[in-house]
Order: structure tokens, then sequence, then C-alpha cells
């Protein structure tokens, strides 16, 4: 069973005791940062020596590490990292791989195993993720500068971390009846209300640390919006276990959100990383960054997904053809076509003209540009869009040959979906209070 991390059960912050009263310390010396000489290295440096970054209870994490995991996200976002955001990402990169040191050995501690046919079962997914066969996307890694094994051993770490809450949280949390009784009477009520299909970034913060956190979130934010990859992010960085698969929570309605979140989705638009991506948003335990991937209306049919047969009219302008020239064009064309007597007439229309007559019986209304669906909702069969284009592309029509209507949303989720979803998110929630422990009692060695 795939465990669903989300911010909708985001764990509560506890408060720190009160410390005793204490009397006030001595006073101590102070410096100002310009009485600070200028470093000087003191020996040589081998570029070639792989030392040790960090040591968890014993397990030696190599810079080799931290630099094959760096090639990863790297390659996940198309090398679109800027050089002011790799020592940030090579530090969380470093964090990220101690917990998964931590997970492995409570794996290990609790006699839990991830054999090496599973492990290779989800490498080979997600080569197929990036559409690719094992062995090429195997010599993708390595001439990424990562290497297969380092995306094994942290798909080990999900794995063996999945095996511990099953074992070690999933028994001791209860959901009752009476509850998804209530979800689902809300479910059934909200028919016809906005659905979201959604994705994740959680990021773990303390009164302490927020502002630090923030900072992080808003550059994560910057990145993606610049074009990096949202999914790569969420798998290297998310602190949900949605970062598994990319951060994707699936279509959810802004009442299971977050209080703070449920507005900020509901505002965003899908398409354009600008406009499809939040600002980092503090939640109960942290930070989120939401991602609205599609929108529809709950338990009804997306408009949408209207299947469309088009015929398109293609008009080139030759190279060097002027305003005038192109806007008589345009005239006789829109003239032509405008009444041209349905789809059939299309060839007919188009020979005499010097235009090209191109089909597609199966283009969904939400793929065309915006302007273009507006235009397509009001046409009937046999209707022929205005002309559009330019003096580079040429002039096109579309002519409206069919319509099949979208095909009836699904129903609500059932007992057993709604009862599953509730047990993972708070699975979730004890998940992130059970590492936090092991980072806690971890003994970790900065080198």
């Amino acid at each position: 069973m795939r465990l669903v991390r989300s911010i909708l059960a985001a764990g509560l912050l506890v408060a720190p005791a009160l410390a005793p009263a204490q009397d006030a310390p001595p006073e101590t010396a102070t410096f100002n940062a310009g009485d600070l000489p200028e470093l000087a290295v003191i020996g040589a440096v081998d570029p070639q020596l792989r030392k040790a970054q960090a040591i968890v209870n014993g397990d030696v994490i190599t810079d080799t590490d931290i630099d094959q995991r760096m090639a990863l996200v790297v390659a996940a976002n198309g090398g679109k990292i800027s050089d002011e955001e790799r020592p940030r990402l090579r530090l969380q990169v470093l964090r990220n791989l101690i917990d998964e040191k931590l997970q492995i050995q409570e794996a290990k501690s609790n006699d839990i195993t991830v054999g090496d046919d599973d492990v290779n079962r989800a490498f080979e997914r997600v080569a197929k993720n990036f559409k690719r066969g094992t062995g090429d996307f195997e010599k993708f890694l390595r001439d990424s500068g990562s290497s297969p094994t380092s995306l094994k051993q942290q798909i080990r770490g999900e794995l063996a971390w999945s095996r511990v809450l099953r074992r070690k949280v999933e028994p001791f949390v209860n959901v009752g009846d009476e509850e998804v009784q209530a979800v689902m009477d809300k479910l059934n009520a909200a028919k016809g209300k906005d659905e979201f299909h959604v994705a994740e970034i959680f990021l773990t913060a303390t009164p302490e640390n927020i502002a630090q956190i923030e900072a992080d979130a808003a550059r994560i934010v910057a990145q993606v919006r610049g074009g990096a990859s949202f999914i790569a992010y969420a798998r290297q960085f998310s602190e949900a276990s949605t970062a598994a698969v990319g951060g994707d929570l699936g279509w959810i309605r802004a009442e299971q959100l977050n209080d703070a979140v449920a507005p900020v989705v509901a505002s965003l638009t899908p398409g354009a990383p600008g406009t499809a991506i939040s600002d980092p948003i503090r939640v109960p335990g942290g930070v989120a960054i939401m991602a609205l991937l599609e929108k529809r209306q709950f338990m009804t049919a997306d408009p949408g997904n209207v299947l469309l047969s088009l015929k398109q009219i293609s008009l080139p302008l030759p190279e060097g053809t002027t305003r005038e020239q192109a806007e008589a064009r345009l005239k006789d064309f829109q003239a032509a076509t405008q009444n041209m007597g349905g789809c059939g007439a299309a060839e007919t229309i188009a020979k005499p003209l010097g235009a090209e007559v191109a089909t597609n019986d199966a283009i969904r209304l939400k793929d065309l540009p915006p302007a273009l669906q507006q235009i397509m909702t009001n046409l009937s069969i046999g209707q022929a869009t205005p002309a559009f284009g330019s003096s580079r592309e040429g002039l096109r029509v579309l002519v409206l040959c069919g319509r099949d209507d979208a095909q009836a949303a699904a129903a609500a989720p059932d007992f057993q979906q709604i009862y599953q979803t509730m047990n993972d998110e708070r699975v979730n929630m004890r998940a992130r209070r059970y590492l936090r422990d092991l980072r806690r009692d971890a003994i970790v060695d900065y080198r």
C-alpha cells in the first residue's frame, strides 16, 4: 500500500518546556565582522579526494554520495539550477541523505529488509517515467554525473521507511466508521463544486527556523516558476511521503485542505508555472508549496473533456508578403470559409485558394488554446472559426465536424477509499514525529 503523506494532517507543534530561571551570565567579549582576517588555505587541497561529509550513527555519507544525488536533481530539472541555488541544494541533499540513513537503520533494527528485486522493479518504473529503457536510463544517469547505485539507494530508503511505518505506526492508527460516514455525507452534498488535482511540497519547520524555511521555499518557487521541475523538487525536498510520487495528492476538494491552503489553491489557474504554483504557505508544522495541475467540478462531467472532430484549413503566405497583401488574403480567406456549408466542402474551398486541409478526429477541448476553447464552445457542427495566424505561420481556420460530450465524472469515493485516505493521513502525521525522534536521538558527526 502506498502511504500518502499530506499537509491535510500536518503535525501539531509541541511547545518546549519552560527552562528554570538562572542567574544572568557574565558579559563576554564581542567582535565585529571587520575584525576578521582574510581566509587563506593552508596546504594543498586535492580536488579528487573523496572524504566523509557526515557520519550518521556510524554510517558514512561521502561527498561522492552528495555529488551523485545532486546530479540526479539537476538532471531531472534539465540542468536548470542556478549557481546561486547549488550550495543550498547541496545542503538539502545532505539533509535528505541523513534522513535516508536513519530510515534504513531503523528498518534494519526492526529486522525489515528490502530485496534487490523490489528495488529493481521500482527502478524500472522510474526509468519509464523518464521514457527510457533500464539500460538507457542507467547510461543517462552516468552521463549526468549521477549513478544507478545512488538512485537505487534512494529507492531502498523509501521502501524501507514505508515498511517501517506499516509495522510500527499503522497498526496503532484508528479511524472510526462514523468519521468516514461524515466525510461521505459531505462529499455527496458537494456535488457540482470545484475539485482540484494538486501536488505539494511540504517542508517541516519550527518556530525558531520558520523564517529560514520560508526563504528556502521561496527559492524553490522561483526555480519552478523559472522552468524547473516541480516533480523533481518534490522528490528531493518534500518531507511528505507524496515525495515518492512527485508530490501528487490526486483530486481533492477545498474542504479537504488545510484552512490556510484551501483559498490559495482555489485562486490558482492550471497551466503556466506562474499561475499554477503558489507562494510558500505557513501550515501547522511547516511550510507548503502547492501546484494546481487540473480543475473540474466534483461528480460532474468536465466540459474540457469534450472530444472534437476538426478539419484545419491552412493558407501559407509567401515570404515578403506585405501587411496590406496579408490583410487582403485574410479578407478573401475569411469570406470563403465562413459560409462553406460544413466539413464536406473543406477540400473544395481550399483548392482554389491554394490552401491545405488536415484532419483530427480526437482533440480534447481543454487542449486547445484558451481563446479557441471559448470559440469552439459556441460553434455548431459545420461552422468554422474566424481566421487566425501570422505572416510567418500563415492563416488558418478550424471547422467543427463533430462533438462527443464528456463522460460523466467518476462517482464519489466509496467507504473503503475514504477510510484509507484518512488512515494514511494519520499515519503520515505520526511518521513525521517518528522521523523527528530519530533525528533527535541520532549521533551525526559532520566533517
